[in-house]
């Protein structure tokens, strides 16, 4: 065999494998770059507090509901008594506005009567005047009392635009004390943190006597509900899949057998760019032919979980059947 024969044989056995690559590629789509995943729910405090109750271990299962931890609720009870003094000091000024607003508007009715007669007395000893049968003195008298009636008037009139504005401040005041008295309230019941889901308590660090900061999370809970598997699939796959379609997950931590799963969905962006995952996924890219190949996650839903459950973060191999 001469030696051109043989680098011919050489290149044609390159493409045969190639094309063999190619082909079994287009019918067999496998990674072994995929990871079982759920959702952290990080469990942090609405108030700030000191911890007086731990009622979870670490790995423990919970159900939705399930108390947590328990801050000191002391500081929130005597607030809460505070309020309730603030708003009965504010129903008793309300109360005592109505008195004096009844007294003003009483005033105001008595000042409007006598202006009433004061200015009928001032007409008729005007006209007695005219037909000089009382003195002027007494006309002058007249005026002036009539005069005093305008001016007590418009006092009792100021007098009862006063006391109507005090009570509407003072009902304010009383809704601002109704509003803090609920906010005391509602931090009052924040002091019982619960779970807000199933799942199962991860990496538990808190201890009695830590102090709880508000939106600091304290707790990890893996969800029990959002099990999932990422499979980083290369580009040119993935417009094969589609959605709702089979898949067959081998689980590292459950190996030796194959499980059903269907194709949830395929995600439309990734970044290029290695850094701390945000609202676009970093997958880093394989070394296939010499070519960089980037991959696409693709979510797939098990039919039906392991015995002994999922573990998030967990390896796993998937093919799928384009």
């Amino acid at each position: 065999m001469t030696r051109g024969t043989r680098i011919g044989l050489a290149i044609l056995a390159v493409a045969a494998v190639f094309a063999l690559y190619e082909v079994a590629t287009s019918f067999v789509a496998y990674t072994d770059d995929a990871f079982v995943r759920s959702d952290l729910v990080a469990v942090a405090p609405e108030v700030t507090g000191r911890i007086i109750a731990v009622h979870v271990h670490d790995n423990q299962v919970i159900k939705r509901g399930d108390p947590l931890i328990t801050i000191d609720p002391e500081p929130f009870q005597l607030d809460v008594a505070q309020r309730e003094a603030e708003i009965n000091e504010a129903q008793a000024r309300v109360a005592a506005d109505a008195d004096e607003t009844a007294a003003a508007r009483d005033n105001l009715q008595s000042a409007e009567s006598a202006l009433v007669f004061a200015r009928a007395t001032q007409a008729r000893v005007s006209a007695l005047v005219r037909d000089s049968d009382v003195s002027r003195q007494q006309l002058d008298q007249a005026n002036d009392d009539a005069r005093r009636a305008e001016e007590t008037r418009a006092a009792a009139t100021a007098a009862v635009a006063e006391s109507n504005l005090t009570h509407a401040m003072h009902v304010a005041a009383l809704a601002r004390a109704e509003a803090a008295l609920a906010l005391s309230r509602w931090k009052l019941s924040r002091t019982q943190m619960a779970s807000p889901t199933d799942g199962t308590i991860n990496n538990l660090t808190v201890r009695v006597g830590d102090t709880a900061t508000a939106g600091q999370a304290l707790i990890g809970v893996v969800d029990a509900h959002a099990w999932r598997v990422i499979a980083n699939y290369k580009q040119s796959y993935i417009r094969n899949f589609p959605v709702g379609g089979t898949a067959w997950i081998w689980l590292d931590s459950a190996p030796w057998h194959f499980r059903r799963a269907r194709i949830g969905g395929i995600a439309r962006g990734i970044s290029r760019e290695q850094g701390e995952d945000k609202l676009l996924p970093y997958v880093a890219p394989t070394t296939d032919w010499i070519r960089l190949q980037r991959r696409f996650p693709v979510t797939l839903f098990m039919d039906e979980e392991p015995p002994g459950g999922l573990y998030m973060g967990a390896d796993a191999r998937v093919v799928i059947f384009p």
